[in-house]
């Protein structure tokens, strides 16, 4: 969908099928069953490209953490030629293939403001804010019966407070800002946050010759890549289908401990219940390893404990230990965006963002209102959830299509 722009500043478009808020993976992939079913849709974007966290806010080093068959989105499989865990850069090339086989065409550069239900026409109001190409403000209010909720868990970047963080000389980045080591050669860098991010940047530093600290203040799951060379998510998978969780987690443990020993002993405590069960209740995700506890171990990476306060040239721990610094990483995540823009308090969250419903449920709402990659399950959650929403759109598409408009009518309201 292309418009025609005019003088303009504001306008309102009828849309026949949903609106997508969102052209990440998760966007896409609704868009392509709705493709798939004949069910046309309209794909808002803030930024210029798709997958924009992925193009404008990872690292250089990053690949998909699980092997490829259980990150490819519905009805396109990965390249065979792809290795078992893709590059960042081939993730983006398969995101962009994939708009592509199934015309997607995102509206780039359309911020939402404000969506929510009308409930005196039965229909969503989408207003958005853009540019003219002139450079001048667009504003346009999208009239829809479906609105998809595609921004994700990770819409924006999550920056701790920390005392002393407005004295402290150094620069302070964070993961999404971050793209390699090469900037920090030489430097003593503190990385705060363990997760996935905290463990690759780490490893990324220690490339690059820099120096870095790890902050380490709740227990964690670290995992093993691969047992015996197979997938350790995969092989979780296939003992979920026979096991239940309690059991599979105390087989991950035993050969947790005897692959990567005794991670106590480095300062990462496990938490009290296993990596499986944890992620089910909490949704926190395991760390799986690809070589930083290595690191850890030969003390290329000293882990310390929580921050006390920052001043101009040091950082002082909850321990009373100083260290003087260089940088700091925040590699302390992201969170929803959603209660900022969608006015609803039914499906979501006000206080994070996420759907009330835990997963499988939390996929619909009311009033035509879905939501799509808010599993805390990573793509194949919202593979999961692309597909039920087609279906359930298309229930409706069959019953009311009679009634709609062509896509191209528009007024000025």
């Amino acid at each position: 969908m292309e418009w025609n722009e005019s003088n303009d500043h504001r306008r309102c478009v009828f849309v026949p099928g949903p609106v997508i808020v969102g052209a990440g993976p998760s966007g896409l992939a609704v868009a392509a069953c709705l493709k798939q079913r004949g069910i046309p849709s309209v794909v808002l974007e803030r930024s210029n490209y798709v997958a924009s966290l992925w193009q404008l806010k990872s690292y250089d080093r990053l690949r998909l953490h699980l092997p490829k068959q259980f990150c490819e989105l519905p009805l396109m499989p990965f390249p065979q030629n792809y290795p078992t865990y893709p590059t960042k850069q081939q993730f983006v090339s398969y995101l962009e293939n994939y708009a592509t086989k199934f015309d997607i065409n995102p509206l780039f550069n359309e911020c939402v403001e404000r969506a929510e239900f009308d409930s005196s026409i039965g229909f969503w109001r989408v207003k958005s804010v853009g540019m003219m190409k002139n450079g001048e403000e667009r504003r346009i209010e999208f009239v829809c019966r479906w609105l998809v909720v595609a921004t994700g868990e990770n819409a924006e970047a999550v920056v701790p407070k920390i005392r002393g963080m407005e004295e402290f000389s150094g620069p302070i980045v964070h993961t999404s800002c971050y793209k390699s080591g090469d900037a920090f050669g030489g430097k003593k860098v503190l990385v705060v946050g363990c997760g996935n991010s905290g463990m690759e940047v780490c490893l990324d530093l220690c490339n690059y010759n820099a120096t870095p600290s790890l902050v380490v203040r709740d227990a964690v799951h670290v995992l093993p890549r691969e047992v015996l060379g197979k997938s350790t998510f995969g092989l979780s998978m296939w003992l979920l289908k026979w096991f239940p969780v309690r059991l599979v987690d105390t087989f991950l443990l035993i050969v947790c401990r005897i692959l990567l020993g005794d991670t106590s002993k480095l300062g990462l405590v496990r938490p009290s219940i296993g990596p499986l069960e944890l992620k089910n209740s909490a949704g926190k995700t395991p760390v799986l390893d690809v070589g930083t506890l290595h690191r850890i171990k030969n003390g290329d990476i000293k882990v310390v404990p929580g921050i006390q306060r920052l001043t101009r040239k040091t950082v002082e721990f909850v321990d009373g230990e100083k260290e003087n610094l260089d940088a700091i990483i925040l590699a302390t995540g992201y969170k929803s965006n959603v209660p900022s823009w969608l006015k609803e308090r039914e499906m979501f969250s006000e206080k994070d963002g996420l759907p009330r419903r835990p997963f499988p449920n939390g996929w619909k709402g009311e009033s035509g209102l879905y939501a799509v990659g808010f599993t805390k399950r990573g793509l194949l959650g919202a593979s999961m959830d692309a597909r039920q929403i087609a279906e359930d759109i298309e229930r409706c598409w069959k019953a009311e299509a009679k009634n709609f408009t062509p896509l191209s009518r528009s007024f000025t309201p």
